[in-house]
């Protein structure tokens, strides 16, 4: 099982990135998948989500600037990130979770690191 993400940098206040999750190594289309955050002291946040069916719902905080979309094709995850803050500055993660009964499972990327320069 992986997921490994891509698209993090550095970039100024702003601007603009998109990060991609790639999975394999299991049935990506009945997870539902999601994209947390940390900075530094602080504690990981879910910043996105989208269910299996393909509805997304979002931290206030980044409301009307990011956008997460999948390709059940491609097994892919995106998260489109716009008018990127400082305090958007993080690595980001993905994660996926599966809910069956009483079973759970739950797998995470390495993570991204995301650097808003103002």
């Amino acid at each position: 099982v992986q997921l490994v993400e891509s698209g993090g940098g550095l970039v100024q206040v702003g601007g603009s990135l998109r990060l991609s999750c790639a999975a394999s190594g299991f049935t990506f289309d009945d997870y539902a998948i999601g994209w947390y955050r940390q900075a530094p002291g602080k504690q990981r946040e879910l910043v996105a989500a989208i269910t299996s069916g393909g509805s997304a719902n979002y931290v206030d905080s980044v409301k009307g600037r990011f956008t997460i979309s999948r390709d059940n094709a491609k097994n892919t995850v995106y998260l489109q990130m716009n008018s990127l803050k400082p305090e958007d500055t993080a690595v980001y993660y993905c994660n996926a979770e599966l809910i069956s009964g009483w079973r759970r499972v739950v797998y995470w990327g390495q993570g991204t690191q995301v650097t808003v320069s103002s």
